[in-house]
């Protein structure tokens, strides 16, 4: 049951015909989509669940006709494809009209969990990420899906967006999410409903102004930043646009869209509404911060990171076979004796980040070394980092989910033993050790399936 003041106000905001279409839409199925990993989807599509029409402004966007069982695939658990809103998928089209599409640029997604944008963002621009969310337990669902993703280098952080405002001028581009008052997820989140009040519209408003004032101290000279909400209201949106960037300072990307779309353009901006567009409720802006004739502000690194270490050299030959690029990056250990590999390119900013922001997570986890023996990690399976020369097993589908639920399955005798990466069409699910009478399996316990898979 929609609030009453909702309906009111939408009544009053959309006119009474409008409206009534709206409400009649948020009484309908929430529509599905999907966007390809373009690093990762099988050569084979019809592995993939079956399209049903594009998602216009993405060109790896895709419908399906009904929601299948995720878990129950194991592409997706592979990393394959995200399930993301189309609405939201119009990122891409803000990069792609702004210029910024392939340009290499320092990138801060400031409210990233769980991900959806986090791996658009990287596969749009040559991106040196970083990916903040102050929610510890949603910063670890973002970690799992940027590791699933194959992402080697992003820095994930989980701090108040406060922190961010020592970084003055810094990055290239900012994209702030921000968190909302759900209007726009009604039909599809009943917990949105429940929650929605004119007071919590308010608090959200104070939030939304709190996170866009950090995020512009921190935009550089020339930058872009995208702003976002899943929600209709227009204090949360075009009014939050204004107060923010009706000035000199700032100049508004006019975001061109086809007209069928059913997209709408507001004062500043554009709404997405579920009676007009194939999506869910969102709103989208962009601006340009202008660049002054001042000096910006240097920004001076650590000499080293606060809590890792170097690995000594004498223990690289135990990591370095490891990895298909072993010359482009360092390597470092946590207090815990994990061992994780940081681009050498982004090595300054890491340690710039490491300076500033409490809760944080670099690159890449390696794994842990057991005297001169590597317990590879999970999230080195997913990368793009392994070495090619890793032996691997092909799975089939009924294997593959069986190694989702984190159970063993019998092996040929002819299996080479050692550490192999379980695949499925190609594509890694992660570790197994292939032992003389059996194989254990290294999938993380809270990566596991807990539904029943034998037959499905």
């Amino acid at each position: 049951m929609l609030p009453q003041h909702f309906k009111t106000q939408m009544r009053r905001q959309l006119g009474a015909a409008e409206w009534e279409a709206l409400e009649a839409a948020l009484q309908t199925p929430a529509p599905v989509s999907i966007r390809l990993n373009r690093q990762k989807a099988p050569a084979d599509r019809s592995l993939l669940p079956t399209p049903d029409g594009a998602v216009a402004w993405h060109p790896d966007g895709y419908y399906l006709s009904e929601r299948p069982v995720f878990t129950l695939d194991p592409l997706f658990h592979a990393g394959a494809y995200y399930v993301q809103e189309a609405s939201s998928m119009f990122l891409h089209e803000v990069l792609r009209q702004s210029g910024r599409s392939g340009q290499s640029l320092k990138v801060l997604d400031l409210c990233a969990a769980p991900g959806g944008k986090t791996t658009l963002l990287y596969d749009a621009v040559q991106a040196q990420l970083s990916a903040n969310e102050i929610v510890p337990n949603r910063a670890a669902i973002l970690r799992e899906n940027l590791e699933k993703w194959g992402i080697p280098d992003a820095a994930i952080t989980s701090s108040d967006p406060m922190a961010y405002e020592a970084l003055i001028e810094w990055f290239d581009l900012i994209v702030v999410d921000a968190p909302c008052s759900g209007e726009g997820m009604f039909r599809k989140d009943p917990d949105a409903i429940k929650e929605w009040s004119p007071e919590n519209v308010e608090v959200c408003v104070a939030r939304q102004s709190r996170i866009l004032d950090i995020a512009k101290r921190a935009l550089a000279p020339g930058g872009l930043l995208v702003y976002s909400t899943c929600t209709f209201n227009p204090h949360e949106n075009e009014e939050q646009m204004e107060r923010h960037f009706g000035n000199d300072d700032y100049r508004e990307i006019t975001l061109a869209f086809d007209p069928e779309a059913g997209i709408m353009a507001c004062s500043t901006g554009l709404r997405f509404l579920p009676h007009r567009v194939r999506g869910e409720g969102f709103y989208i802006a962009a601006f340009e911060k202008k660049d002054h004739s001042g000096p910006r502000p240097k920004l001076h690194p650590s000499a080293g990171f606060k809590h890792l270490t170097a690995l000594p050299k004498r223990l690289y030959g135990a990591i370095t076979p490891w990895l298909a690029h072993p010359e482009d990056y360092g390597l470092w250990q946590t207090p815990s004796g994990d061992v994780l590999a940081l681009p050498l390119a982004r090595e300054p900013e890491l340690l710039l980040l490491d300076k500033h922001i409490k809760s944080k997570w670099f690159g890449t986890h390696i794994g842990t070394l057991k005297g001169n023996d590597l317990i590879p990690a999970h999230a080195l399976a997913l990368s793009h980092l392994a070495n090619n020369s890793i032996q691997t097993l092909e799975l089939s589908r009924e294997q593959a989910l069986i190694f989702l639920k984190k159970e063993t399955f019998d092996l040929p005798d002819s299996t080479p033993k050692g550490w192999t990466v379980a695949q499925y069409n190609g594509l890694p699910l992660g570790w197994i050790k292939v032992l003389p009478n059996r194989m254990n399996n290294y999938l993380p316990p809270e990566r596991r399936i807990r539904m029943e898979v034998r037959g499905a």
